[in-house]
């Protein structure tokens, strides 16, 4: 099975803020980069992008806090958020701005403002040596690499830290020794993002790979042990991806680990990418399919049940690199 994009969808997504244009621009429309780096250099001044950016504190920070907001505490999460993780804080908003390709030059000094003024909520500890949690820290390793700051305790960091099956859980501090999708996969993205930056470490580099191999020893969707496949949040998508697994927030990693390595699809990887397949409308849109709540600075994709350009757009990718590199009969072309 091979992947057709229809025309009109193409032109959905190219009528899109310059955050998603310029990609759509450059990985699927094949672009010159000229064109798509003409329209990633309006991320800092248009659009969403310079949004976010209006937002930023003086002391480098945004909403006066690291991981959470300055005003928020720990069970009010009903009065401040609906119920939800609030995600307008420091370390979300550079997240968004890193996966929306903004220069790091826009964000000048920012590193060094934070170095200085920002802590983690966790011991007040400093905003670049991170803390104990494997997915804030993988968030901190590739924003420091992308801002220019020193990140090496990180680097050190999450070697040391692998759990005995291959994978990392956030939980670790509190006795867990078994690896947890969520946390592996938001590593996987870290170290993946500061070894594109920076060249990586070698040690950096033996811990993706064998973290790689916890997630497709399972298939991507299910146990071990049992073989049964996990909760339906898995193939439920949504746009921001935050810090949740699902089918398309991983097939999305390993089609980039795939580029940068030089490697071939791993055909474990089969049943992952049948479920993002499957979530695709007859006019060739994916739908937002649920909402995270919480507080944010303002909406970023479109409500539920509505045809998502920014999940069309990732899904429209993956099954993209998948079906062009296998035959017919589902063999990677090159065997």
């Amino acid at each position: 099975m091979t992947t057709t994009v229809q025309p009109a969808v193409l032109e959905w997504l190219r009528d899109t803020d310059p955050a998603l244009r310029w990609q759509v621009e450059r990985d699927l429309l094949g672009e010159p980069e000229a064109v798509w780096q003409a329209t990633r250099a309006r991320v800092a001044t248009q659009g969403m992008g310079a949004a976010l950016l209006a937002h930023q504190d003086a002391d480098g920070q945004w909403a006066g806090g690291a991981y959470v907001p300055q005003d928020f505490r720990e069970g009010d999460h009903e009065k401040l958020d609906g119920g939800g993780q609030p995600w307008t804080a420091t370390t979300w908003t550079l997240n968004t701005l890193r996966d929306w390709g903004l220069d790091a030059a826009a964000l000048a000094g920012t590193a060094q403002k934070l170095d200085a003024h920002s802590r983690w909520e966790y011991d007040d500890l400093p905003y670049w040596g991170g803390e104990v949690d494997c997915c804030i820290n993988a968030f901190t390793l590739a924003n420091g690499a992308w801002l220019g700051a020193d990140v090496s305790a990180l680097e050190r960091w999450f070697p040391e830290h692998r759990l005995p099956d291959g994978g990392w859980n956030c939980e670790w501090v509190e006795g867990s020794t078994r690896s947890s999708f969520h946390s592996t996969l938001n590593s996987l993205r870290g170290i993946l993002w500061h070894e594109l930056a920076t060249g990586g470490t070698a040690e950096l580099r033996e811990a993706r790979h064998g973290a790689e191999e916890y997630l497709l020893e399972r298939r991507l969707l299910h146990g071990l042990t049992s073989g049964e496949r996990l909760g339906p949040w898995i193939t439920r998508f949504a746009y921001p991806f935050r810090w949740l697994y699902t089918a398309l927030n991983a097939t999305d990693y390993f089609r980039a680990a795939s580029i940068h390595d030089g490697t071939r699809p791993d055909p474990r990887l089969a049943d992952a990418i049948e479920a993002v397949r499957a979530g695709r409308q007859p006019d060739g849109t994916w739908l937002q399919e649920r909402r995270y709540p919480g507080r944010v600075w303002f909406e970023l994709d479109v409500p539920v049940g509505e045809p998502s350009p920014w999940l069309t757009f990732y899904a429209t990718r993956v099954l993209a690199w998948w079906d062009g590199e296998r035959d017919e009969k589902g063999q990677n072309r090159s065997n």
